[in-house]
């Protein structure tokens, strides 16, 4: 790979990382108001579920468009990976965000309601996991925001890693 294109590569995982990470800034948004309104709970769902297919067509429009319809697997990998990873950086700056200036401990009541109501208490006992869950929720509040932006982040360039592999084989044409 040529400087040049090594350039054109990231420029157009910058922009195709900065339209993925809409995707998930809107399920991340979808799943904090799913909370108290299931439907959109479920909406997230799915938007997480698109987001492969989302990177996939990224992936064949600029194979298509700027590669003139070639693609190798390692650039096709590379430029998977380079998306996620914009994608991650955008997203972790809005749950640093959120949970910094807008949470105020809403989604730790969320799971402590969820969790000391009648259903809840049932659920913990009949699979055995009330110390798990009480270990988990001080763990949460325990948690900073930059810890769960940093999490997030990671969890997203791992996604990257392991789905660029089936995304770029896919996609890769001689």
């Amino acid at each position: 790979m040529t400087p040049q294109e090594y350039i054109q590569l990231k420029a157009f995982a910058r922009q195709d990382g900065a339209l993925l990470s809409l995707l998930w800034i809107g399920s991340f948004v979808c799943y904090i108001l799913g909370l108290a309104h299931p439907v959109l709970g479920m909406t997230a769902m799915l938007l997480i579920v698109a987001s492969p297919f989302f990177a996939a067509n990224r992936l064949r429009r600029f194979r298509d468009e700027a590669r003139e319809g070639s693609i190798t697997f390692l650039r096709g990998y590379a430029y998977t990976i380079l998306s996620f990873f914009y994608a991650g950086l955008l997203l972790a700056v809005v749950i640093y965000v959120y949970f910094a200036f807008i949470d105020r401990g809403y989604l730790l009541s969320v799971f402590t309601q969820l969790l000391s109501s009648d259903e809840g208490r049932k659920a913990l006992e009949l699979y055995g996991m009330r110390d798990q869950m009480s270990e988990g929720l001080k763990e949460l509040a325990s948690m900073r925001p930059i810890d769960y932006a940093l999490n997030m982040l990671t969890i997203n360039i791992t996604t990257g890693l392991v789905l660029g592999i089936p995304i770029a084989a896919l996609m890769q044409r001689k």
